[in-house]
């Protein structure tokens, strides 16, 4: 039977199909919904969000050396937060199969850089795959299992945004079971990596990795497409697509386990074509190590660094250099700009609408709340990556001192303060901090897609759990100042906030109201209406930020868009004539 499956899906489907046992993950966009399809499968999969992508790594090595076939996956700037136990498992090895699903993001289309994965194998010196469609990302995830179980190594799967999120038909197969690894067996030479231990597993991973460089010069899924050969392209993942698609005719390498690198096979290729180009996204990952051997390859010099590729990018590029060769002919496609926002009725508004009234220095974090630097709220001054705001505000009362501390603030959302913002928090108060950070629990992990966390009382697989009380948490680090604020209460913000600022020890504000697009909570909606008799045009009510607040067709007045209105009665606490009254 074949479907019509995401990367993401087919990742999913292709470890339950390849007897998978455990799964776990931090949601991060592109990667989110591999674990999201995990429950899907029942009891014979166990899947689960892990509080950052450390812990979940954690878990599946635990997993692993329990002799389940284990999956963890995650987005690219997640596997920073995972490296530390990921090259020492590359040391360890592993028992039951284990795949690192790495989703990069060329492009930057939800993530704060670009960075390339492919780089992460190489360091690691683990076998890296590149599906290309929905059927490789499926069938690749059942080759990598069986890779790591046979060569005693992690593997990444590395997808990319595209691969991710685009759709194509994949064929179903039945489940294979695989128990015949399981169980724990002690064995601390090889799983306990102190000094002495370490030291004896380099060298198998030095001998692993020669053992899987000839497996990558002969596997399969490393394959030469000849056809016209007076040019030949070396390609991976989503940019093998495109160069299909743009030049049909081409002679085409592709690769899909792409580390360690098939040099011999792509000397064989060169030999064989006339002109040789490598069309990969982000870095010169390849065209590097072809170099290295002193093959003559055309890449960076006109194939782009930054952003990721499409068919008329690569076709310009290499068309400059060929202009004979034949390609496919497409029109290009406009759509319209639609830059992101906060959804109507976001608890985070009131926030962010109150911290620009106060002028306040606001050090950021990764969430939905990021938007927060957008005009008009235009409330945000950094944003480096997950649970940085606490650390970034703690660095600037030490450089600035602490006169600078009383007009600055770090927010934080509740799953973020969970994934990595507890430990900067400990920071702030043993190192006698007087920062102010501010906690946005709006009861989920919002910006992914509303997965669920520590703090929200259910687990991945919808099972009650305990929640973790931030108030609690607070103050057994040590913070006695920690108020609570209803985040859509506007004089409130901003008396907890001016007070909380102007104190000489750390505080921690909670601002509590749910995301208004949580499943499980039934709303009982309100909508606002603007009296055009009472509107003045004087345009604060615009300053909130909200999508449903509009100018009405002659620009005169102000109007809501009664259906996308959630009652949240931000923009009629603003308004300075009582013209946004409750209507139902």
């Amino acid at each position: 039977m074949k479907k019509l499956l995401s990367g993401n899906e087919a990742v999913a489907r292709g470890f339950y199909e390849a007897g998978g046992h455990v799964a776990t993950a931090y949601p991060g966009t592109p990667s989110t919904e591999i674990l999201e399809n995990m429950p899907q499968y029942g009891e014979d999969v166990y899947s689960q969000w892990s509080p950052n992508e450390k812990v979940a790594l954690e878990v599946g090595i635990g997993s692993s050396f329990g002799g389940a076939r284990t999956l963890v996956a995650m987005k690219h700037v997640g596997v920073n937060v995972a490296a530390d136990p990921l090259l020492t498992l590359t040391y360890s090895g592993v028992k039951g199969g284990f795949v690192l699903v790495s989703s990069d993001d060329p492009g930057m289309h939800s993530s704060q850089n670009e960075q390339d994965n492919r780089f992460y194998a190489k360091f690691a010196k683990m076998p890296l795959l590149e599906p290309s469609d929905s059927q490789e990302a499926k069938d690749f995830v059942a080759r990598a299992l069986k890779i790591s179980e046979e060569y005693d190594t992690p593997v990444m799967l590395r997808l990319t945004t595209r691969i991710s999120h685009t759709k194509t038909l994949v064929e179903l197969k039945e489940r294979e079971e695989h128990n015949d690894l399981l169980g724990f067996e002690k064995n601390p030479p090889k799983y306990v990596m102190v000094p002495a231990n370490g030291r004896k597993r380099h060298p198998i991973v030095e001998e692993r990795t020669k053992k899987l460089k000839d497996l990558a010069e002969n596997i399969d899924i490393n394959k030469a497409e000849y056809n016209d050969k007076s040019i030949g392209i070396i390609t991976s993942s989503i940019a093998y697509q495109y160069v299909k698609e743009v030049f049909p005719e081409a002679s085409v390498l592709k690769l899909g386990m792409a580390f360690p690198f098939p040099i011999n096979k792509v000397k064989e290729f060169a030999e064989k074509v006339e002109k040789l180009y490598v069309v990969e996204e982000l870095e010169p990952f390849m065209e590097e190590m072809i170099k290295a051997e002193g093959i003559e390859v055309t890449g960076k010099d006109i194939i782009p660094r930054c952003g990721e590729l499409n068919p008329k990018i690569i076709k310009n590029a290499v068309n400059k250099n060929k202009n004979e060769i034949k390609e496919n002919k497409f029109e290009d496609v406009k759509t319209p700009i639609r830059p992101p926002v906060l959804c109507p009725g976001c608890p985070h508004r009131g926030v962010f609408y109150t911290l620009n009234k106060l002028n306040t220095v606001v050090t950021g974090d990764i969430g939905c709340y990021t938007l927060g630097v957008q005009k008009p709220l235009d409330a945000m001054d950094s944003t480096i990556a997950m649970g940085a705001s606490i650390g970034v505000n703690i660095g600037l009362e030490k450089a600035l001192g602490k006169e600078f501390s009383r007009k600055s603030v770090a927010v934080i959302g509740d799953s973020t303060f969970l994934h990595s913002g507890t430990t900067g928090l400990m920071d702030a108060v043993y190192n006698k901090g007087t920062n102010t950070i501010i906690i946005l629990d709006n009861r989920i992990t919002a910006m992914t897609g509303r997965q669920d966390n520590p703090s929200t009382g259910y687990t991945l697989m919808e099972e009650e759990t305990k929640e973790v009380d931030f108030e609690k948490l607070a103050k057994a680090i040590g913070v006695e100042r920690v108020k609570i604020v209803d985040s859509y209460d506007l004089n409130e913000l901003k008396e907890v906030i001016s007070n909380e600022i102007d104190k000489e020890e750390v505080s921690v504000i909670i601002t509590k109201r749910p995301c208004m697009l949580i499943r499980r909570r039934e709303y009982d909606i309100k909508t606002y209406r603007v009296d055009e008799d009472k509107c003045i045009n004087c345009g604060l009510c615009l300053k909130v930020g909200c999508p449903a607040v509009i100018k009405n067709d002659d620009e005169t007045k102000a109007k809501i868009v009664e259906s996308m209105c959630t009652g949240c009665s931000v923009c009629a606490q603003v308004c300075p004539q009582d013209a946004i009254k409750l209507v139902k």
